[in-house]
């Protein structure tokens, strides 16, 4: 019986892959395979073995071929989405030096406030690569690496990222994209090539790194013999340059020169992610300004205090997810890890407003609250990288796309909603990182833009909720005590507001 072209778009994220199977006409979703991988590391360090993350995709594909029952003769195209910023060092016949240095690995920090103190400061490294050293970046887990593990870093033959590391193993090409480049602190999306002099900075050989494809779509070859044999696919099947995560859920979305350009999306996950697709390049030192998989650019601001810190904050409530309430006087700050937008690297959680009369369902409620204020602040930052004002009618007019695991929770929906006043859209695909890496390759089989594939797939589209009224006074009386507490959190003691009824929470030493 014949069956339709079908394309893989895999998902290889912090601890599992994903290979999503999808009919490259309808993007029809067939199957998901799935396999986890480990990260280990304590004290600041996380680490991954890249020969798992391999495997990984090895054994979900092997699943999802067999859960869509497609015969892999009919499988077109492959591309691979990845987390951001890890550092890949590996030897001359290309395997791992080491265990892969993470994005959430924090023991580069110092080296981070090292580099952007150089090189003229935090404006310029924005100016010349989108983006501030901080310790996620790649640029200072390598700085990490030479100072801590120097004979690692003089016997590295190859600096790659997670995703090129699997793309390479896919195809025998050393190639990245300019989204995932872009976030490794020596790539200028402005030029589309490495800056010569940050690598000069970081002892960095040029030739140690991945060619840079046009975008994340562009064919950059076809399976190996040995990946073919590894996966059960034919060694014809076309691979793409694939890209970073953020990237490919901006695919997924419709997001880019071909479909929405300026159009925000809130991710409420673990941490809490802004970004909208521009043309418009960004330079502001609070944003990620990274590039996009199609051409475009992606600004981007995340907090770190999201789903997680209010379900803790739940738990020690005893209370359900959903069991919440509006703060009433009650302001809750659920900076349980630090936070980084806004920048408090020593904050810790803070409770002020307390009454008599003040219920545990108000104090999850406010936990809510806060975090959703945050969030909502820093897309008003990549609202304005955009070129638009946050405060006009016609941009908060444009509808606000809510995406991550929050996105089905009723309380985060109803918090966002009340207090941006914004139109929402819950899409309806929940796996948007597989995706927009199924349109990536999608779009290299067919040589079309990866956007309009998504387009027309309809991935981004999903159930609509009108505005309701903002909540300003709720709004008004977060952000005061934000504003005025950034001393006392800076800090870390998360005392309470003077002459306020204040109790504090658990938080960052």
């Amino acid at each position: 019986m014949p069956h339709d072209p079908v394309v893989i778009g895999v998902d290889s994220s912090t601890q599992s892959t994903k290979a999503l199977f999808a009919d490259a006409a309808t993007g029809r979703t067939l199957s998901v395979g799935r396999a986890p991988h480990r990260v280990t590391g304590s004290g600041g360090a996380r680490e991954s073995d890249p020969e798992e993350w391999w495997q990984a995709l090895r054994e979900a594909v092997a699943a999802g071929l067999k859960e869509c029952g497609v015969p892999p003769s009919e499988v077109r195209g492959i591309a691979v989405a990845g987390q951001q910023h890890g550092l890949v060092v590996l030897d001359r016949d290309r395997r791992p030096l080491r265990p892969a240095l993470l994005w959430n690995d924090t023991r580069s920090a110092p080296q981070a406030a090292a580099l952007a103190g150089r090189l003229g400061g935090p404006r310029v490294w924005t100016e010349r690569t989108g983006s501030v050293p901080v310790a996620a970046v790649t640029a200072a887990k390598w700085e990490w690496l030479r100072e801590n593990e120097p004979a690692t870093a003089e016997r590295c033959a190859a600096v790659r990222l997670p995703h090129d590391f699997l793309t390479e193993r896919l195809t025998g090409v050393a190639v990245t994209d300019p989204g995932d480049a872009s976030g490794t602190g020596w790539y200028s999306a402005a030029t589309g090539t490495y800056d010569r002099e940050i690598l000069q900075l970081l002892g960095l050989a040029p030739e140690l790194l991945p060619a840079v494809a046009a975008t994340g779509a562009t064919r950059v070859g076809t399976l190996t013999a040995a990946a073919a044999d590894a996966l059960g696919l034919p060694p014809g099947v076309v691979v793409a340059a694939g890209t970073g995560d953020n990237m490919s859920a901006a695919v997924g979305l419709g997001l880019g020169g071909a479909g929405l350009l300026d159009h925000p999306v809130l991710s409420l996950g673990t941490s809490g992610t802004v970004f909208a697709a521009t043309r418009n390049r960004p330079a502001d030192p609070a944003l990620s300004g990274f590039a996009a998989a199609d051409g475009t650019y992606l600004p981007l601001a995340c907090t770190l205090n999201c789903t997680l810190a209010v379900d803790r904050i739940a738990e020690l409530l005893g209370l359900g997810r959903d069991d919440a309430a509006p703060g009433g006087e009650a302001v809750l700050l659920p900076y349980l890890d630090g936070e980084r937008t806004p920048d408090l690297p020593a904050a810790s959680g803070l409770l002020t407003g307390l009454r008599h009369g003040t219920t545990r369902q108000q104090l999850l409620g406010a936990a809510y609250e806060g975090a959703v204020v945050t969030v909502l602040r820093a897309l008003d930052e990549v609202l304005r990288a955009c070129g638009l004002d946050p405060a006009a009618p016609q941009t908060a007019s444009r509808p606000l796309r809510l995406i991550g695991g929050g996105a089905r929770g009723r309380t985060w929906v109803e918090t966002v909603r009340r207090l941006s006043g914004r139109p929402l859209v819950v899409p309806a695909v929940t796996e948007l990182v597989a995706v927009g890496a199924a349109a990536l390759a999608a779009a290299a089989v067919s040589d079309t833009d990866p956007v309009s594939v998504a387009c027309a797939w309809g991935a981004g589209e999903g159930r609509e909720l009108p505005p309701v009224e903002r909540d300003l006074a709720s709004w008004e009386r977060v952000v005061s005590v934000l504003d005025s507490a950034t001393t006392t959190l800076l800090d870390g003691a998360g005392a309470a507001m003077p002459d306020s009824a204040g109790v504090t929470l658990p938080g960052s030493p």
